[in-house]
């Protein structure tokens, strides 16, 4: 199963989906990188120091950030809000499944 970080605007419930599924899902509160405003650069370093693939709903900006850093990072998942958080584990899940080596990838999450 993969190691995620779920960035700050990453809904709760489905990071409880995600380890409902087996998944080691470390959140932003968990780390106590909660409410002060990290820049996303330092929030893919963080995670990729941990060993740790970003869950995001912050598409744009770490579209960005994968292409500047190359690819030198532990994985980004870069997701659509979707009110199913449940369904939304459920694809991610299923993605990380097809290709468990997260390392260098940009997975897109689409609803």
């Amino acid at each position: 199963m993969a190691r995620f970080y779920s960035n700050e605007n990453f809904p709760l419930r489905a990071v409880l989906s995600l380890r409902e599924l087996g998944h080691d899902v470390l959140t932003s509160l968990e780390a106590g990188r909660a409410n002060q405003r990290i820049p996303d650069a330092e929030v893919l370093r963080f995670a990729t120091e941990e060993g740790r693939a970003v869950l995001t709903l912050n598409r744009l900006d770490f579209f960005r950030l994968h292409r500047d850093v190359d690819g030198h990072h532990a994985g980004i998942i870069a997701c659509t809000q979707d009110r199913d958080s449940a369904g939304l584990a459920q694809r991610i899940h299923q993605a990380v499944e097809a290709g468990p080596d997260l390392n260098g990838k940009l997975i897109r999450i689409v609803r």
